[in-house]
């Protein structure tokens, strides 16, 4: 069982929170929602509640065995605060599972690690990761090491499937 963190916060797409999220719970993993402060719930970009369980200040990067980063507008939001950005960074250096879907891989952006490194987004963040200095792949799924990225809500069964297989490793 590995002990799983997700960053999150308002205007999250919900469906890329929600399937991943009960995907790793249905194979034994322990998920974390973790959010700017101990706020109860987010609002999602839809309108729907997300639980949070902890602020970012309240937890550590090495507290986690893997890190999942939904899209929507909250990797936006969440890039602009070094904690977010400090708490991604970890797991770009040490090549630990990371997994981000859609617009999540802008947070990767902020860190300054994605040169060279293999991944895919959501088509209006591609040409970010491109300037960057990442290899963009438009495909549903780009594994890299243990950096999994997915481009949109349609790639999600495939996503799913792929971020719960590298925790089985």
């Amino acid at each position: 069982m590995s002990k799983v963190a997700v960053l999150v916060t308002n205007l999250v797409e919900e469906i890329e929170y929600t399937s991943p999220v009960a995907a790793l719970k249905k194979a034994g993993h322990e998920v974390t929602t973790i959010s700017l402060d101990d706020t109860a719930t987010i609002k999602g970009k839809h309108g729907n509640e997300i639980k949070v369980d902890t602020g970012i200040s309240s937890v550590k990067p090495t507290d986690f065995d893997a890190l999942l980063i939904p899209g929507g507008f909250s990797p936006d939001q969440l890039r602009s605060d070094e904690r977010f950005v400090e708490f991604t960074k970890h797991f770009l250096l040490s090549d630990s599972p990371l997994f981000a879907i859609c617009h999540g891989p802008q947070l990767f952006i902020q860190t300054g690690l994605v040169k060279g490194r293999t991944m895919t987004s959501y088509k209006s963040v591609q040409p970010d990761l491109y300037y960057a200095g990442a290899i963009v792949k438009d495909e549903p799924v780009v594994i890299d090491n243990n950096l999994v990225t997915s481009r949109t809500p349609d790639d999600i069964p495939a996503f799913n499937k792929a971020i719960t297989k590298i925790l089985t490793k």
